[in-house]
């Protein structure tokens, strides 16, 4: 099979490489998925520079999710999968035109449904599912601030508060992002390029607290919301993008801003801080994951959901995809296509 494999870490045009590696094997429960394509996420670009701790060392395949058809099913996976399209998580891999991952992680999905759009519905998908869903749960009348609103997670959990009859800041940077979230319905939208973030979701909260914060950026942003939070309130951190490059020197400069979290006066306060790792949480609680996944897939096919795809790309064009990524020039899904043949590739265009 062909696999993008990275040989080290840095700059991604000049450490992932497209080479022929070994056909895996489904074991027990699993099942292996030829891939139409595969998603990007910007937990992917992380590991690209060495920042993702939970990445194997190179040389390795990454990704996370793949679209495809069952191909192969191991013992005691259950055979009715047996070539049905699925969208699938996969524990690294992903970037590989076969893969192999737990039944557990896979859901059946529409042929009609477009390959981007079903990508959406995986680690983005089961990531915004489990914030708004599981670990915080959203109900009428509660401000809710959206940090990265116009990503992939980021737009989904727009969408979940505002079915939840929640109060919706969404944050974001760029006109087209604006527009974007204005058309998802969020009531306020603060365009952070434009000058103060903070002071802009201040008017928005017009001297009320803030109730939820699902946050992707931390650094210095985290203790501005811990400031913002009212009692009952909860930050929900699921990513880091203001850490950045950097090194060691970038973490703990990244530590650092986040400050230092007293238990007792969480307790005092009715605070309360909420880390997710959908990897972590595949690990521990297979069956929870699956149950987020089939979750999406439904209020997807119901209308419910919408999943906004930035681009569909030849897989040739990853490198730049993935740099397009980390400088925040996407707006939602990244999906990548398998072609049937070396075709002429067409990178996304630089900025």
């Amino acid at each position: 099979m062909r696999a993008w494999t990275l040989t080290a870490h840095g700059d991604p045009h000049k450490v992932l490489e497209l080479q022929d590696r070994p056909d895996p094997v489904p074991g027990a429960g699993q099942v292996l998925v030829r891939a139409e394509g595969f998603g990007l996420n910007y937990a992917d670009t992380m590991a690209v520079r060495g920042l993702y701790r939970d990445a194997p060392p190179p040389p390795t395949v990454l990704g996370y999710e793949v679209v495809g058809r069952v191909e192969r099913c191991g013992a005691d996976a259950p055979p009715d999968l047996m070539g049905r399209r699925v969208v699938a998580f996969t524990r690294f891999g992903g970037h590989a035109e076969l893969a192999v991952t737990d039944h557990r992680a896979c859901a059946v999905i529409h042929d009609a449904v477009p390959l981007g759009e079903a990508l959406a519905l995986a680690t983005q998908g089961c990531t915004a599912w489990y914030a708004a869903q599981v670990a915080c749960p959203l109900w009428p009348g509660l401000r809710v601030l959206v940090h990265s609103a116009a990503g992939g997670v980021g737009q989904l959990l727009v969408q979940m508060a505002r079915n939840a009859g929640c109060t919706v800041i969404a944050v974001a940077s760029g006109p087209d992002k604006m527009r974007r979230l204005w058309e998802l319905g969020a009531h306020h939208v603060v365009d952070r390029a434009a000058g103060d973030a903070y002071a802009a979701v201040r008017r928005a909260l017009d001297g009320a607290p803030l109730d939820v914060s699902f946050n992707a950026v931390g650094g210095s942003t985290f203790k501005r919301d811990m400031a913002l939070l009212g009692s009952g309130g909860r930050l929900l951190v699921y990513g880091g993008a203001e850490r950045g490059a950097g090194g060691m020197l970038g973490t703990l400069r990244f530590v650092w801003r986040m400050g230092l979290v007293v238990p007792i006066l969480l307790m005092m306060r009715s605070h309360g801080i909420i880390g997710v790792n959908m990897l972590r949480i595949s690990e521990a609680h297979p069956e929870l994951l699956a149950r987020c996944l089939r979750a999406v897939v439904a209020a997807h096919h119901a209308g419910e959901l919408r999943a906004h795809v930035h681009a569909e790309h030849p897989t040739c064009a990853l490198p730049q995809a993935i740099a397009e990524l980390a400088a925040g020039r996407t707006m939602g899904k990244v999906a990548l296509r398998w072609p049937d043949t070396f075709a002429p590739c067409h990178e996304p265009p630089t900025h």
